[in-house]
């Protein structure tokens, strides 16, 4: 057996050594790659979520509802948890709108008392349906697509149509499709 010099004992590790870390910096690459594939949805990163029986929501009245993100992952935490605000306006009709403003995103709070939504960040204001009342936001809440089915309200959830992709809808920009 052929004693080994040092010389060439530490370039043989400095080499394992780099293909170690080669192969874990290149990991995460081929994972991002190869990840696409892995979540098909016909309609996008969307799917019809449940938010509760009808009974939970009286008509007349606009109650704050949760829903579970249907695209999350182990890492999300109550972060996949998101609110919605539900107004039952008569008997089966429904409006279900994103807690966020069409400003910037803040969250928007429900005030009965004057039956308008108000953003606490830069003074954005909504009808109860919706609609731009006042302030900066450049159209009203975005509105989810629902549906009653078995006498529970469902939502079509999971991401919030961008402004470009609300004009394209023809729906005046309130209704994700």
């Amino acid at each position: 057996m052929e004693k080994q010099s040092r010389r060439s004992m530490l370039l043989r590790t400095g080499w394992a050594l780099s293909g170690a870390a080669a192969l874990l910096l290149l990991a995460p690459i081929v994972r991002y790659f190869a990840s696409p594939g892995k979540k098909k949805n016909v309609r996008g990163d969307r799917a019809w979520v449940k938010l509760g029986p009808v009974s939970d929501f009286p008509v007349g009245q606009t109650r704050l509802a949760t829903y579970r993100n249907p695209f999350r992952e182990a890492w999300d935490g109550a972060t996949a948890d998101i609110p919605c605000w539900v107004r039952h306006v008569s008997a089966d009709e429904f409006q279900v709108f994103a807690i966020n403003c069409a400003h910037l995103g803040c969250p928007v709070r429900w005030f009965p008392q004057s039956a308008l939504f108000l953003c606490p960040c830069h003074g954005g204001a909504y009808y109860q349906d919706g609609s731009l009342a006042a302030g900066p936001p450049p159209r009203g809440l975005f509105e989810y697509e629902h549906r009653l089915e078995n006498r529970s309200l469902l939502i079509f959830a999971g991401r919030l149509p961008t402004l470009h992709e609300s004009a394209s809808l023809g729906k005046a920009g309130r209704s994700c499709a």
